[in-house]
């Protein structure tokens, strides 16, 4: 745990492995391929490759990075679409699953992945990505790893939920609020810190102090157990690694960002209501102004919790996603 959509380039990332959409002879191909085999420096790799294929549709096999980032390359040779009844799907989520055992297996705490077999093996994209998340969430319910899927653009996220968010957004959304709604915070700032006339702007902050609430962490703790919920459950609900909500959880001063906080009270399940006061827990609150706000609103709002399916809307609208 996390996992992320990124938009980029997969050669230019430092993760421990990234992955390879391979033929099964294990040559140099076009696209992905022939970019990982360029950048990690092509008669290496082509060396490396040959001493382990050919390989069958849905395996994968490991080699060193070379001149990558990276440290390792994980060549999984993706199927070719033919009519999505020939097994198609059972062998791309089968390269998804391999190269996941093969990662774990060489102790690899991330890797990132292309989105196999859509390009000039012919898979839909908009099937491709459904089989390449739910394989990688399946996988990371019972295994810590942060993984990524990058993809080239973000025309390649096709969920009907982006129709309805953007209702919701031509409705909500009010970028010129920003303005005012900065005046209003800053407006609110001085009053608090206001020292109280005729007393001394020390003895105003000691009595702000002993009026403290309860610490964040302990307040989220106790949401916890309300729910019925394990601390492990929620933390990878929300798209958390286990180190960020130790350190959440530990106190000691910490206090997430309002992403963080969000994506917490996502994995509670919280309505539009107990979420405003959760946020504002930590000084926050959610902003018309803001489209990432508005989009999160409205999936709370929906009763939609599943931070994967939201974090595709996210990435569709450039948007940070929520998680570590």
């Amino acid at each position: 745990m996390p996992f992320f959509l990124i938009k980029g380039d997969i050669t230019t990332l430092s993760t421990d492995a990234i992955v390879n959409a391979a033929n099964t002879e294990l040559k140099m191909g076009g696209g992905v391929c022939g970019s990982i085999f360029k950048a990690a420096g092509r008669e290496q790799m082509e060396n490396a490759c040959s001493a382990l294929g050919p390989i069958k549709t849905g395996a994968a096999v490991i080699t060193p990075a070379f001149n990558l980032k990276a440290r390792y390359v994980i060549h999984t040779a993706g199927p070719v679409y033919r009519d999505g009844k020939s097994g198609e799907e059972a062998e791309l989520r089968a390269c998804y699953t391999n190269s996941l055992a093969l990662a774990k297996q060489h102790r690899c705490r991330s890797v990132a992945f292309p989105l196999i077999s859509s390009g000039i093996y012919g898979y839909p994209k908009e099937k491709a990505v459904k089989v390449a998340t739910d394989a990688i969430r399946s996988f990371l319910k019972d295994s810590d790893m942060e993984v990524s899927l990058v993809l080239f653009d973000r025309t390649q996220i096709h969920t009907p939920l982006l129709n309805e968010v953007q209702k919701y957004l031509d409705a909500a959304y009010d970028p010129s609020q920003a303005r005012s709604l900065l005046d209003e915070e800053l407006q609110a700032l001085h009053h608090v810190f206001e020292p109280v006339t005729g007393a001394p702007m020390q003895d105003g902050l000691q009595a702000m102090l002993q009026n403290l609430d309860e610490p964040f962490s302990d307040t989220l703790l106790r949401m916890i157990r309300e729910q019925g919920k394990s601390e492990v459950e929620v933390y990878k609900r929300a798209n958390l690694d286990r180190k960020h909500f130790s350190k959440i959880r530990s106190g000691k001063g910490y206090l997430p960002s309002k992403k963080t906080i969000l994506a917490l009270a996502l994995a509670l399940e919280l309505d539009i209501q107990d979420t405003a006061w959760l946020l504002e827990r930590a000084g926050y609150a959610l902003s018309p102004a803001s489209k990432f706000d508005v989009i999160v609103e409205y999936f709370i709002k929906e009763q939609i919790y599943d931070i994967f399916a939201i974090n595709e809307v996210l990435f569709s609208y450039d948007q940070p996603l929520l998680g570590s």
